[in-house]
């Protein structure tokens, strides 16, 4: 018969068209974007036995391959070399040098992205079971996708589309050649002078990344800080770090025009801060390069979902209830067009959810949990995090003790000449359930996992404080800071006891 899109609780609609429902469909589910969201998902219903179509019109592998995580990662590796070498002199190293050779850097980049395109192929979707069709998509009912001039049927669809760069509005950008994090890996020169615009993750990450290979960097915000979303100490260890590496930081700032004067591309600012009038009066920062890096919006439109009235919120964010359904139940949305952590590991999170409950929703569903969600900042020092950090926790009125332990007091950091940071845990008041923790320092990334798996299963500091770590380790970090809570918590009555006890006993 004849249905409507049902509204699950909690969304608000227009009164959607209606669509006559299949009585048989030619699949269980169609996917669409083969990103990370949209690769797990249709990897996940082909291991479950479902028919499954994804459907993909660029590249396989979507922005986390191809512009995102691994060419980032790829080109903050050769960074991270050339600023060692930058500072041997420490280690004994007197004569230690390097001339950085961008074009080669870049093309490791492409190298590093064509050995892991395998991984993501067509050739290895359809391996594992997956049918996997290259073009656009364009949902035409509830039920139904268009692509390639054939409309296919499925019980479900999976919207996987992603995100792109937001790009701010800022009068003259037109006639600005500006870079994003998805163009800027066709670079062949480096930028003598980069302007970066934001101060969020993906703009400190390249900031410094091009100031260690040897550009001279201008970091622009809006804001009162980097990092805006780390604890204060974070923000101002991170600016003092990009300050020493050579990084202009210029805060509070208005974007007010770019201008190009005599071959010469310019940026107009104005400061935001009413209390510094000196600096009110507009201000010129010449740049050969500009990066805009302000934030990423979702990719939800021109495929068919406002057709059928589905409700989009803020910078293209489809809105959906706890199961990743849409207000169409047979639609489900998975990673950035859904989600407010823009990681892939939050999008393959996603995937699960969304797969499992369109194809055995049935029987039992699954509510989206991103409780003990990890994200890592690459900068160095790196910035990682899970759940609370002090910040939110005051935000929102949640009681808490904090402990924290500095890489300057442990051996392996004091051995790498890496004893910038620390590490702060959130406990429960009075208990050793942790709540969040932050870790600002080398490795930080991979020291996070263990208090992701603790927080997962319910494991307390004295777990941690229990368990053997190698020596002379970095994770052993998280013993030391353990220990350091335990102490704070010593039982003063056992401890009296105990003294009274070896006295009698001399």
């Amino acid at each position: 018969g004849v249905q409507t899109c049902a509204l699950p609780i909690s969304l608000t609609m227009q009164t959607p068209l209606a669509h006559k429902k299949p009585r048989r469909f030619d699949r269980n589910l169609i996917v669409i974007g083969a990103g990370s969201g949209g690769l797990v998902s249709a990897y996940i219903a082909a291991a479950v036995g479902a028919k499954v179509t994804l459907i993909e019109k660029a590249e396989m592998g979507g922005d986390c391959l191809n512009r995102g995580c691994v060419p980032s990662k790829a080109l903050i590796r050769s960074a991270h070399i050339a600023n060692e070498i930058a500072h041997a002199k420490k280690l004994g190293l007197l004569d230690a040098s390097a001339t950085v050779d961008f074009k080669a850097v870049m093309e490791r980049v492409s190298e590093v992205i064509k050995e892991i395109e395998p991984h993501d192929s067509v050739a290895r979707y359809r391996s594992l079971g997956v049918e996997v069709i290259k073009g656009e998509a364009t949902i035409s009912s509830p039920w139904s996708v268009t692509v390639a001039e054939k409309t296919l049927t499925a019980r479900n669809i999976i919207v996987a589309t992603g995100a792109r760069p937001r790009i701010p509005k800022i009068e003259g950008i037109e006639q600005i050649a500006y870079l994003t994090s998805d163009n800027l890996w066709a670079l062949r020169e480096l930028p003598k002078r980069l302007l970066v615009i934001g101060t969020g993750a993906i703009g400190c990450e390249l900031a410094q990344a091009f100031a260690h290979l040897g550009s001279q960097v201008t970091m622009v915000g809006r804001g009162e800080r980097i990092m805006p979303r780390e604890d204060l100490d974070t923000s101002e260890l991170m600016l003092k770090r990009f300050r020493e590496d050579g990084i202009e930081v210029l805060l509070n700032q208005n974007t007010e025009q770019f201008i190009v004067e005599d071959n010469e591309k310019q940026i107009l600012l104005s400061s935001r801060n009413d209390d510094n009038l000196s600096q009110n009066s507009p201000h010129k920062i010449a740049f050969d390069q500009v990066l805009i890096a302000t934030g990423r919006i979702a990719n939800s439109e021109g495929f068919g979902l406002e057709a059928l009235g589905v409700e989009v919120g803020k910078r293209g964010r489809v809105e959906a209830n706890q199961y990743l359904q849409s207000h169409c139940p047979s639609i489900y949305l998975c990673g950035d067009v859904v989600g407010k952590y823009q990681f892939t590991h939050a999008a393959s999170n996603h995937a699960w959810y969304a797969t499992i409950n369109s194809l055995f929703g049935f029987v039992k569903r699954f509510k989206l949990d991103e409780s003990i969600l990890p994200f890592v900042t690459f900068t160095t020092p790196e910035v990682a995090q899970v759940g609370l950090n002090e910040s939110r926790a005051k935000a929102q009125n949640i009681n808490y003790e904090m402990t924290q332990f500095p890489f300057s007091e442990l051996d392996r950091a004091i051995t790498e000449d890496e004893k910038a940071g620390w590490i702060k845990v959130l406990t429960v008041p009075g208990k050793d359930k942790i709540l969040g923790v932050t870790i600002v320092g080398a490795k930080a990334g991979e020291l996070l996992q263990e208090y992701v798996i603790a927080m997962r299963h319910n494991l307390g500091l004295n777990k941690i404080l229990g368990t053997i770590h190698p020596y002379p380790t970095f994770v052993e970090i998280n013993q030391r800071v353990a220990g350091a809570w335990k102490r704070n918590h010593a039982p003063q009555w056992a401890l009296q006891l105990a003294k009274k006890i070896h006295a009698w006993r001399r």
